[in-house]
């Protein structure tokens, strides 16, 4: 089952189907519940009655039991022996004797004992109903020929001296039954209508959410069988999950176009920065070859040297786009200044000044915040007039190196092209040392990989002040 909205629509219909039988059972534990509360209150009231009916007579005479319709009713005495019970009684179980023959008896003597109505001798006893709750029980009646289930319930009463009985009164637990199987069946029966409806539901419901995915999956299938990075997804006009993966894709789609078209232009350039120190070398070599008095070695090393420098920064730009980590010692930036400003030496056109405060450090890779410093050097005795600047601080949780030079400056129109890869401006290119292009390229991927910054600015002698902000360590 690979289809989300088969997945969706299977999980919606069983959770349901769990919860309707869940709801469905406990509505049959209250339906039934509820209807045996009313039968055990009928049970009590007529067994009450009936022990009412009993006490108001007393020990006068036989107990006799009143008609209750279909609730059967029998009278035990204190010896289990069946005195009385109520009329088409046949067969009886569940309360306090099985026998539905009544033994009645009195208890004054023979008749010609009785008193006389006209007598004003003693009245006969009453007798009482005894104030405990009643006893529940089950079981079944037949009764005029019907068997049935019962709830019986039980209350004692006393009649005379020393005379108790019990009166048992039983109300039907068919009403409970029926209801209970009704309920149950109609469940039973809407249960499958109700599934397939949620699952018609959900399937619907599913299948329209789930649309613009299957564009966006379109779309995307059509891109790479294309290569067209300018193609973009569908966006829906919603604000939900799907419309924020729309955009999400987009932009990841419109990263990725800007990623190819850099490096298909870093190759296009990286090309036509090679072509031409290996032109230049090779005619060297051909001339020389042929006329050895007129080769130019000098010139020759010097297309090596530019052709070793170019590879070196290609080779460092490519380990900075693989996501190269810098590594986690400790750099002192003012140390680092001067150790860089001493291999320089005196090769340096423009001299340097420094102004350094000991202590500044930061985390990262000494190897690669050197190749900045460098490069900055580089580019401002590039452009300086007759003096370059290096100076290290601390500004609150960031170290600073800046580099300025007194040259013309970068117009604040090309501050954020410099720092592309293979620019130079109109200037540079008219210079034979111009370099590539790579060298500020360089410094700012190598500054955000140590998670800084590299700007440029005017600097106070005039020209570009490149500044190099770093958290300190």
């Amino acid at each position: 089952m690979r289809s989300v909205r088969a997945k969706t629509t299977i999980g919606a219909t069983a959770v349901v189907a769990v919860a309707l039988v869940a709801a469905g059972f406990a509505v049959l534990l209250v339906l039934r519940s509820f209807l045996t509360d009313q039968a055990e209150l009928q049970a009590e009231v007529t067994a009450r009655e009936v022990a009412s009916r009993i006490a108001a007579e007393g020990d006068a005479g036989p107990i006799t039991v009143p008609s209750t319709e279909d609730r059967p009713v029998q009278v035990v005495d204190e010896d289990g022996r069946t005195v009385a019970v109520s009329k088409d009684l046949e067969k009886i179980s569940g309360t306090g004797s099985a026998d539905v023959t009544p033994e009645p008896r009195r208890t004054g003597g023979d008749e010609a004992d009785e008193p006389d109505p006209g007598d004003d001798s003693e009245e006969p006893d009453r007798g009482h109903v005894s104030g405990d709750p009643p006893r529940f029980s089950r079981g079944e009646a037949t009764v005029d020929g019907e068997t049935a289930g019962y709830i019986f319930a039980a209350v004692d009463v006393t009649i005379g001296e020393g005379r108790d009985v019990t009166v048992y009164a039983g109300a039907p637990l068919t009403v409970e039954q029926d209801a209970v199987e009704s309920v149950r069946e109609a469940m039973l029966a809407g249960l499958p209508v109700l599934l397939l409806v949620v699952g018609s539901v959900t399937w619907l419901v599913t299948r329209r959410a789930l649309r613009p995915v299957e564009d966006i999956r379109t779309e995307m299938a059509a891109i790479t069988a294309s290569e067209d990075l300018s193609r973009r997804v569908p966006e829906p006009g919603t604000r939900d999950e799907v419309a924020r993966l729309a955009r999400t894709t987009n932009e990841t789609l419109a990263a990725l176009e800007s990623s190819v078209e850099r490096q298909r232009r870093f190759v296009a350039d990286a090309s036509h920065e090679l072509r031409s120190p290996i032109a230049s070398l090779r005619t060297q070599l051909e001339v020389g070859e042929a006329h050895p008095g007129l080769l130019d070695v000098p010139g020759a090393v010097a297309d090596t040297v530019r052709l070793q420098q170019l590879a070196a920064d290609l080779l460092l730009l490519a380990r900075l786009d693989a996501g190269e980590r810098p590594g986690r010692s400790r750099v002192d930036l003012a140390a680092l200044a001067r150790e860089e400003l001493s291999q320089r030496g005196a090769a340096d056109r423009v001299p340097v000044t420094v102004v350094a405060a000991d202590g500044v450090e930061v985390l990262g890779s000494p190897g690669q915040l050197a190749r900045v410093l460098g490069n900055l050097l580089d580019n401002a005795q590039r452009h300086a007039a007759g003096a370059v600047t290096v100076s290290v601080r601390r500004e609150g949780a960031d170290a600073v190196l800046a580099v300025g030079d007194d040259g013309s400056g970068v117009p604040e129109a090309e501050r954020e092209r410099v720092f592309e890869r293979f620019v130079r401006l109109d200037e540079a290119r008219g210079r034979d040392d111009g370099g590539a292009g790579l060298g500020l390229a360089i410094a700012r991927d190598v500054a955000r990989r140590h998670g800084g910054t590299l700007t440029v600015a005017d600097s106070p002698a005039g020209g570009a002040l490149f500044v190099l902000r770093l958290p300190v360590a």
